[in-house]
């Protein structure tokens, strides 16, 4: 047989040789002269653990290809094929045909030059490496297939199939290559870190990705897949484990992928896959190899981790409602304290690209943001992924929008995740991340950590920079955390904040708030769960009776202040526009517009009177304990200036008007499974301090996880 192989790389090149080996007539063409010029001086060898051979050959550049040809092969990679293409235009014979020896959906742009019914298309799975000038090494032997394109199997495909090594005829090539496509889409995956094809297929860590991958793909093929090599479309999950095998014993070790972007340095197919797929997942694994291209980034596990948290984002995030967008091969720095950190951002911080979205309907399709928060910044300079943007109670004031799901609950999708960083909660307690920022003006991270049994951090007012942030009260605002416990909090804050650890002698003497503890508005559940762990607590610390009545004078501040701030905030707009908001914040805000700025000012002042008494709190202890929430999640979240929102926020939003540090930590569950919190605090400005404390009560309470519903 007769054939010119355009493309004598790692694939072409090793079916070139077997084809001369065996007596064939081939011509091979390549575009880099020094692999021309070593075939022709040399010869073609193929060397590794399959065999190892020389054979003499002819090879030629593509401007001196003869003017005519009988039969042609493209093995360009896929986003050659348009140029390859052009090669053949008027130089195949009447009577000839191409074959594709490629990856990818190519079979159009060929037959878009040499016209329809002139193309063939195989299915190659052999691994190659194109190693240097005249030297392919043949890593193993796969599944070879030849067939038509529209199926059936003809004449040409047997006498194709006979010459070729290994090569079978098949009346369904395009399953074989949608089988491909899928399978490549994991090995695009994996080829964003440095891990082995072998390795990143067997990881526990990477199984939910790899198969929610190969799947998304296999859901867009027109046609039924076809297995090969172990992979089989329809046991994906019994697909992985053959896939290690069969890649561990090819000394192809890494993706031809890997290989060009980390080792040839040069394109990938990335622009083609993306073309020919859609998807989420294909899109965000693509979009990250276009990044490594760019000099962004480079291949690690830490773009991997990112892509596993992306599937999970949608898996499980995105039932809860907890998601808006998620950002792919989102900008940061190469390294830093946080690297490689997925963070997810609460929608009313500003994320450059992307608009600030508050909960509100019109802000979501409003203008994207132009530049970043003060605090996503850091994050990023951290070296941190700034990777989805999470649901709100619209402008954070404790209401949904009508047109705007609410956050749902981890541990019972029926319940709410509580507001207003409901998103942020939702998507840390369903395990898709392990820490999201949040904001909180009475309790808005404290009191989701609570119903989604994770850990929220509310600083010290001032100490996260607000510049960015949508502002709901000005003197009440904090940017925090909720992290899936305290460890990853503490990282987190202390990157965007600077601060270091703080060493302790001993462990932290603990004050008890008894008139809190012992509250009537506490569900029996909470009680008990909150007994039992100040129980287990005064086991192992130093434990004395707190006296927090200073606390409660000071809290009798808090609805002046929040009221008339956030009418100043939203006043135009609700004098304007009342029709971009949902009902109950429009009754909040205009109840807002009720207080007199006299009675602001005040209220202010009282406050600034009561803060020394309500620091008398802390006197002899190190932390306060103190219930987060009277109940566990209820099924939606009751707005702030109703009876039921004042009752959620009775022991949270005293410490938004002092300015203390906050922490909630998971601390039992009630009768129907849903996660109890305990709130911590502690002096101003003791925030290192409040965290060092939490980790030694954290280990203490040895909180016992469980499952989300949501998995």
């Amino acid at each position: 047989m007769q054939l010119t192989i355009i493309g004598a790389g790692a694939i072409g090149g090793t079916i070139g040789a077997h084809l001369i080996r065996d007596g064939h007539d081939i011509l091979l063409c390549d575009a880099d002269p020094a692999h021309v010029a070593a075939i022709n001086e040399r010869g073609l060898t193929i060397t590794g653990p399959v065999e190892n051979f020389t054979v003499p050959a002819r090879a030629v550049l593509p401007g001196d290809l003869p003017a005519s040809l009988s039969r042609a092969a493209i093995a360009v990679k896929s986003h050659h094929t348009a140029a390859a293409a052009e090669l053949l235009r008027g130089r195949l014979d009447p009577d000839g045909y191409v074959v594709s020896f490629q990856n990818g959906l190519t079979t159009a742009i060929l037959t878009a030059v040499v016209g329809p019914g002139r193309v063939l298309v195989s299915f190659v799975n052999f691994g190659a490496d194109w190693l240097e000038p005249g030297l392919i090494m043949q890593g193993n032997v796969g599944t070879f297939r030849v067939g038509e394109p529209g199926g059936g199997i003809t004449d040409r495909v047997l006498e194709l199939a006979d010459a070729l090594p290994y090569a079978q005829a098949t009346g369904n090539i395009m399953g074989f290559l949608w089988g491909k496509e899928a399978y490549g889409a994991m090995l695009y995956a994996g080829a964003v870190s440095d891990l082995s094809i072998a390795d990143s297929l067997e990881d526990p860590r990477w199984r939910p990705l790899m198969l929610a991958t190969a799947r998304e793909v296999l859901a867009q093929a027109p046609v039924r897949p076809e297995s090969f090599d172990g992979f089989d479309p329809a046991d994906l999950e019994g697909s992985l484990a053959r896939l290690v095998r069969f890649n561990r014993e090819s000394a192809k070790s890494h993706s031809g992928i890997y290989r060009d972007l980390m080792v040839r340095k040069r394109k990938t197919e990335v622009d083609d896959l993306l073309r020919d797929l859609k998807g989420p997942l294909t899109t965000y694994a693509g979009e990250l190899i276009r990044a490594i291209e760019r000099g962004e980034r480079t291949c690690e596990v830490a773009n991997l981790e990112l892509l596993a948290t992306c599937e999970r984002t949608l898996r499980l995030g995105q039932p809860l409602n907890a998601v808006v967008s998620v950002f792919p091969a989102p900008a940061r720095r190469p390294d830093g304290p946080l690297h490689g950190v997925p963070v997810a951002v609460k929608d009313m911080i500003d994320i450059a690209g992307h608009p600030r979205g508050n909960g509100n309907p019109h802000d979501m399709s409003a203008a994207p943001a132009a530049s970043d928060a003060a605090v996503v910044t850091a994050l990023r300079e951290a070296g941190a992924e700034v990777f989805a943007a999470t649901s709100l109670l619209e402008y954070a004031a404790g209401a949904v929008h009508p047109d705007v799901p609410e956050a749902r609950n981890p541990f019972g999708p029926g319940r709410t995740a509580g507001g207003s960083s409901g998103g942020s909660a939702a998507l840390v307690g369903a395990g898709a991340c392990d820490v999201a920022l949040g904001t909180d003006t009475g309790g808005s991270i404290r009191i989701p950590a609570h119903y989604c049994g994770i850990a929220g951090f509310k600083p010290s007012f001032g100490t996260i920079d607000v510049t960015g942030v949508q502002p709901l009260s000005p003197s009440l605002d904090h940017v925090g955390l909720l992290g899936a416990d305290v460890a990853i909090t503490t990282r987190v804050f202390a990157a965007v904040t600077g601060q270091g650890a703080v060493a302790r002698p001993g462990p932290p003497r603990l004050g008890v708030d008894r008139f809190r503890m012992e509250h009537p508005s506490l569900q029996p559940a909470v009680a008990a769960a909150l007994g039992a762990a100040v129980d287990r607590l005064g086991q192992a610390f130093p434990v004395a009776d707190a006296d927090g009545s200073g606390l409660t004078e000071i809290a009798g501040t808090f609805d002046d202040i929040l009221l008339w701030e956030a009418w100043q905030v939203h006043r135009d707009q609700v004098e304007h526009h009342p029709e971009r908001y949902g009902p109950e914040t429009l009754r909040l805000l205009r109840t807002g517009s009720t207080v007199t700025e006299d009675a602001y000012r005040a209220a202010l002042r009282r406050r600034e009177d009561l803060l020394p008494r309500a620091a008398e709190a802390y006197r002899d202890i190190d932390v306060l304990l103190t219930p987060a929430a009277p109940f566990t999640a209820p099924a939606t979240t009751p707005p702030v200036d109703t009876p039921e929102g004042e009752l959620e926020g009775l022991f949270t939003a005293v410490f938004n008007v002092t300015g203390d540090p906050a922490l909630v930590l998971p601390c039992g569950w009630d009768g129907d499974g849903l996660p109890i919190g305990i709130q911590l605090s502690a002096p101003r400005g003791a925030d290192m301090a409040l965290l060092a404390a939490a980790t030694w009560i954290e280990q203490t309470l040895a909180f016992g996880r469980r499952a989300p519903a949501v998995h």
